[in-house]
């Protein structure tokens, strides 16, 4: 059973909580971790770069200039990859850079994460992190007096807060997400994870 560091809601330490064996205590898959990394990456991306070839490119319908006695090489178009101007020989087009993963495979990547993460001492439980006002500087506060105010921070809740996420929008190194929406690549960019109390049993729930 893994265990991690538990604190009130201002910060101050509580002791320590146990986190449930079947996230935080499993068998760590590597390859699946970086998998489900480069996926999400790949995911990311758009797939919008494009570029004209020749036939593309305005102009150039012409021949610029007689076949033979000029000195220079025959040209049949200014618009050929050679020219300024000219089309882009293999270049980019619209494309999906998708990747697949299985459900059992994506589990198992944020199970392992989340296992090393506990390993490593970077997981921490807060017992709460509701606001009834956006209270920037008390979150920060909040930060500091958990060790958690230069690193890169992720915020783990149960339910979506609007208190809670716009008192930690303006903190340029912390991101928040829901129990039921952390992916392995939040796990593994973030140095330090504060999860809430409700947020581990919701976490169990969806992917133990």
């Amino acid at each position: 059973m893994a265990k991690a560091i538990c604190y009130e809601k201002d910060g101050t330490e509580a002791g320590n909580v146990e986190l449930p064996a079947g996230l935080f205590a499993t068998e760590i898959n590597n390859d699946v971790i970086h998998q489900a990394v480069m996926a999400y990456l790949a995911n990311q991306r758009q797939g919008s770069a494009s570029t004209r070839e020749r036939s593309d490119v305005r102009g150039g319908g012409r021949k610029p200039y007689r076949q033979k006695g000029t000195g220079r090489a025959r040209a049949g178009t200014i618009r050929s990859p050679l020219w300024r101007g000219g089309g882009v020989v293999f270049g980019p087009h619209p494309r999906s850079y998708h990747q697949k993963m299985t459900k059992k495979m994506r589990r198992q990547a944020l199970r392992s994460s989340l296992t090393t993460r506990a390993n490593d001492g970077s997981i921490v439980v807060i017992k709460s992190l509701d606001f009834t006002e956006p209270k920037t500087k008390e979150l920060a506060g909040i930060l500091k007096n958990m060790n958690a105010h230069d690193t890169k921070t992720l915020l783990i809740i149960d339910e979506v807060n609007q208190n809670t996420v716009k008192s930690a929008r303006n903190l340029r190194s912390v991101h928040v997400t829901l129990a039921r929406m952390v992916s392995t690549y939040d796990v593994v960019w973030a140095e330090k994870i504060i999860v809430t109390s409700d947020a581990v049993k919701r976490m169990e729930e969806v992917f133990a």
